[in-house]
């Protein structure tokens, strides 16, 4: 009796904050749902009219959507690649014994701190810029033409700026996992003749392998929402160049004011969103049953 007494208080307790995060949640997606089976433009006030599947099929069939999805695995596969290749290695070179390591590491990580606005206006303009940019100078310094990076490879620009931020939050994960791995076994296999790459494919990687999927699986969630640096740098373009899903829900509703249209784009996102983090989860349980 006791115990089922103090269930009873417990589920009472923390009942206010459960039925206020759903509401925070179901409210809105109920709204956005309702929303997308509307013909409703905000240029046309008092004109909203039920549209069935309408705008779901424009969303779906229009000329951006095959393009923002290319763009959109592209984006998040290549900030992946880049992010766990390379927070690897950052992982592996913090964790070796160096003079100031504590203050390396926090200059390493501080990246991941900056807001994502300033970072992409800090690479568009001191970085990227083709006349006054570093990467200007510096190619101009070498005889070479300045490259338009923004104008030319919007989405590497993008992908660039991405991974620079998202880089030490990989290299902080995996860097804690490395420390967990157990010396002696690194030892034991030098002393059996493993060179420094065999030990590295055989006792480091198998090790690591757990908290890259882990950081597989929280990168990609963010990942797939990348708007900021898209829409301080490039808008999307040129053309649809550099537009993702995310971008176009919001060119769709705040662009063009078509907020049935934004709205239908929205669930559609939320999907390919939960498809994904769906097939992640059962990889990272298979991983973990290994």
């Amino acid at each position: 009796m006791a115990t089922a007494h103090s269930r009873t208080a417990a589920r009472l307790m923390i009942s206010p904050a459960v039925i206020l995060l759903l509401g925070w949640m179901i409210i809105p997606l109920s709204m956005t749902i309702y929303f997308s089976f509307l013909r409703f433009n905000l240029l046309l006030p008092g004109t909203q009219e039920w549209a069935g599947l309408s705008n779901y099929t424009f969303f779906l069939t229009g000329p951006a959507f095959l393009a923002s999805l290319k763009n959109t695995l592209i984006l998040v596969g290549g900030i992946l690649l880049v992010t766990i290749v390379g927070g690897t290695g950052l992982a592996i070179l913090l964790d070796q014994p160096m003079w100031g390591q504590g203050i390396v590491r926090v200059l390493v990580i501080s990246p991941f701190f900056i807001m994502p606005t300033v970072s992409a206006l800090v690479w568009k303009n001191m970085f990227m810029n083709p006349v006054n940019g570093l990467f200007a100078h510096a190619a101009r310094a070498l005889g070479l033409e300045a490259f338009d990076f923004l104008g030319k490879a919007p989405l590497f620009s993008i992908m660039l700026m991405v991974a620079w931020q998202w880089l030490p939050f990989a290299a902080l994960i995996l860097l804690t996992a490395l420390q967990s791995l157990d010396q002696d076994q690194k030892e034991a296999a030098e002393m059996d003749g493993a060179g420094p790459l065999h030990r590295f494919i055989y006792i480091v990687l198998p090790h690591l392998a757990r908290a890259a999927t882990v950081v597989i699986l929280i990168e990609t969630i963010f990942l797939l929402s990348i708007f900021a640096e898209i829409l301080v740098t490039t808008n999307g373009g040129p053309g649809f160049a550099s537009t993702n899903i995310t971008y176009l829900v919001y060119a769709q509703s705040l662009l063009q004011f078509d907020v049935g249209g934004g709205s239908a784009g929205g669930i559609v996102a939320v999907v390919l969103a939960n498809i994904v983090a769906i097939f992640l989860m059962r990889m990272i349980g298979k991983n973990l049953d290994l």
